[in-house]
């Protein structure tokens, strides 16, 4: 089929439609190369960040005891991990929505060229099949539009997903290695300065 025919008969609403969904597929393709560019790089700062929020909390876990200390590490981790998927879903809802509603689009344009065909036809008094054929066809160019549009969209989401998803557990195992470091850390410390503390007292009294 000619597309430089359909587009010659194409009303306002169908080049409208065409063009809300020419949109949907250049915001589809650049958020998922943007995302899969920036992937590596996303992790990278994830666990800068996780490092970061626990360095933060040494001086104001020194005065705590080790359950207390270990409650405050816990609650810093699962904050900066909660920020950190957040950064991750960004652009993700803009997939699945374009998903979702390209199909419906192109249906929905392709419903708009029927009737408008078959208005035509009855105008013209002439309702043989090679008058009803060919608008109609042309009409349904708008439903492969939208699942041209959706498909790449469906794909992209879920590879997203999945990325996120993968994302996360190593984010929990990182979190829950750092903080086993970080206790056994402050924990051989305080025994330590313990340890001082008591030889002193010892050689004190001798």
């Amino acid at each position: 089929m000619n597309f430089s025919v359909y587009w010659e008969h194409a009303d306002a609403v169908s080049k409208t439609l065409y063009f809300v969904l020419l949109a949907m597929s250049i915001a589809t393709w650049t958020v998922f190369v943007l995302r899969l560019i920036g992937t590596r790089q996303l992790k990278q700062i994830a666990y800068a960040q996780l490092s970061t929020a626990l360095s933060g909390l040494k001086a104001k876990c020194a005065p705590l005891n080790f359950e207390q200390r270990k409650a405050v590490a816990e609650q810093a981790l699962l904050r900066q991990i909660a920020a950190e998927r957040a950064s991750a879903d960004k652009g993700v809802s803009v997939l699945g929505t374009i998903a979702s509603l390209a199909p419906f689009v192109g249906l929905f344009g392709t419903v708009w060229g029927i009737f408008h065909a078959l208005v035509a036809v009855g105008k013209s008094g002439q309702a043989g099949l090679a008058q009803v054929a060919t608008p109609v066809g042309e009409a349904l160019i708008m439903t492969g539009f939208g699942l041209a549009v959706a498909i790449p969209a469906v794909i992209a989401y879920n590879i997203c997903m999945r990325f996120n998803k993968t994302l996360n557990n190593e984010l929990q195992d990182h979190a829950h290695s750092l903080l086993i470091d970080t206790m056994l850390q402050q924990d051989s410390s305080v025994k330590t300065e313990a340890s001082v503390a008591q030889k002193g007292l010892v050689g004190g009294q001798a």
